[in-house]
């Protein structure tokens, strides 16, 4: 669907527009974000615009992509919207799948998954954790 874009460039327009998804968890932190073919198509720009879209997303710490395997929404971000900022602490490392999640992932047990876990706090409090896990990304 086009977008009006009144004065902006079209792939700010898009950006934005990728950004609120995000913010409000139409997009889910951790989440895959559309394919570029898939985007192309629902904003009816092209390819490059696309591409332009997702680099404003990745130089605002919104989007981070992984080579051969997508862009994914930063975790971080599901608290942006709150109107007192919490404390957030975010660290990624890899992890071996147990039975639950290598059913999930169609993978063997101990395949290698990567876990980005995101703490919350509001001063010493902790409100939430948020753990997403996804596959390690195939080094060639």
């Amino acid at each position: 669907m086009p977008i009006p874009h009144h004065g902006q460039p079209r792939y700010r327009v898009i950006a934005d527009e990728l950004r609120k998804r995000i913010e409000s968890g139409v997009i889910p932190p951790g989440a895959l974000l559309p394919t570029e073919s898939v985007l192309t198509a629902e904003f009816q720009a092209s390819r490059g615009t696309i591409r332009q879209a997702i680099a404003v997303l990745r130089e605002g710490g919104l989007a981070t992509t992984e080579h051969g395997r997508g862009t994914y929404a930063n975790v971080h971000l599901c608290n942006r919207n709150s109107d007192q900022r919490s404390d957030l602490e975010t660290r990624q490392c890899e992890v071996s799948a147990d039975t639950d999640l290598a059913a999930l992932f169609g993978v063997e047990v101990g395949a290698a998954l990567i876990e980005c876990e995101t703490v919350a706090r509001r001063g010493k409090k902790v409100e939430t954790v948020t753990r997403t896990y996804r596959l390690r990304p195939i080094n060639h």
